[in-house]
């Protein structure tokens, strides 16, 4: 059996690999190389079947995944949630069809389960051309939406965990809508993520129904015994927004992004991409403002892009502050970057 590396030469496969890889005509050699090195590892290692059927679909469906939504790269994306049981008749359905239509006017794409109720709701409101229908295969209670039947933007998942990355990783916003246990899985694990620095901030927006009777109980239960118990912090409920108006759940998405535009980490250092350049004495504010979220003796620059950053070759012209971020206050990164956006043009 041939000892496989990934960093450093193996003899007897790189060249191998490297034909393969040109035969195919395979864009990043370096990065294919280690996914095909990954296989062939696995291969060696593991001999139980189902894991590595598990691999190879997980592979297959991120792939896919990747395929469908590359052509709307440049365009905002917005995930919404909700429960597949809401009738259309219901409301709250109507609310989310008005809320998704008012996202498509403003130029942003809808990204729904591919199911019933809030799922159909949300893409009924952007219309077939404005969605995605990331579906799960069940037995039950899961077929895909008329809306969205026939959609060249319909991916149908075997694994709940690999939807779940696609609702996150393809969205720059997530709107949730009132709904069951999946629902409130799907909100807390957005929330666990964006708290942890596991997932780069974004609007949260929960839209409840006319009464509150949902988000706003959901929020009180939140404060009267997770935060009176000391399970979370007073700044985490910067994480998200509840507002009973779709109108205003667009305009918070919209205001997110009136400078900021995206962020990544770079070994410690915190890289906010900006729409719009700001100048030293903003910066210099927005460092004297927000102390406490940067490292002791941090400091927050101005910066072009890092070298570190060309794997995201269309997002290098973009202006950037660079920041010794603490890694801790992620709830008040997100007032930071509203703070931002207080300096639009």
């Amino acid at each position: 059996m041939i000892d496989i590396h990934f960093n450093k030469d193996n003899p007897e496969l790189d060249g191998r690999i490297a034909e393969l890889v040109a035969l195919a005509g395979a864009a990043q050699p370096g990065l294919v190389r280690e996914m095909i090195l990954s296989a062939l590892k696995a291969g060696q290692e593991v001999d139980y079947p189902a894991d590595l059927k598990l691999m190879r679909t997980t592979m297959k469906e991120m792939r896919y995944t990747s395929k469908v939504f590359a052509p709307y790269r440049d365009r905002r994306k917005v995930t919404i949630f909700g429960s597949a049981r809401t009738e259309t008749h219901e409301p709250i359905y109507q609310k989310c069809v008005a809320f998704a239509r008012l996202l498509a006017e403003s130029g942003s794409m809808v990204i729904t389960g591919g199911g019933g109720g809030i799922m159909q709701a949300g893409n009924e409101g952007a219309g077939a051309e404005n969605s995605f229908a990331i579906n799960i295969r069940l037995p039950f209670e899961q077929e895909t939406n008329p809306v969205m039947a026939n959609s060249k933007n319909a991916v149908y998942y075997k694994y709940f965990f690999n939807r779940k990355v696609a609702f996150l990783k393809e969205a720059q916003a997530l709107a949730l809508f009132p709904g069951g246990f999946g629902t409130l899985d799907e909100a807390m694990e957005a929330l666990t993520l964006i708290q942890t620095g596991k997932n780069p901030p974004v609007p949260v927006v929960l839209i409840d129904d006319d009464d509150g009777d949902y988000w706003e109980k959901w929020f009180e239960f939140t404060r009267d015994t997770l935060l009176k118990r000391g399970l979370i912090s007073g700044e985490d409920f910067g994480l998200f927004t509840i507002t009973r108006d779709p109108a205003e759940a667009v305009k918070i998405i919209d205001d997110f992004y009136r400078v900021y535009h995206s962020s990544r980490f770079v070994g410690r250092k915190l890289v906010i991409r900006l729409n719009q350049g700001l100048s030293e004495e903003q910066a210099a504010t927005l460092a004297s403002e927000f102390c406490e979220i940067l490292d002791p003796g941090g400091t927050v620059r101005l910066s072009g892009a890092l070298p570190e950053e060309n794997d995201q070759p269309d997002l290098l012209p973009l202006p950037r502050l660079v920041m010794d971020f603490n890694h801790r206050s992620y709830g008040l990164l997100v007032a930071f970057i509203r703070r931002i956006n207080l300096f639009a043009d």
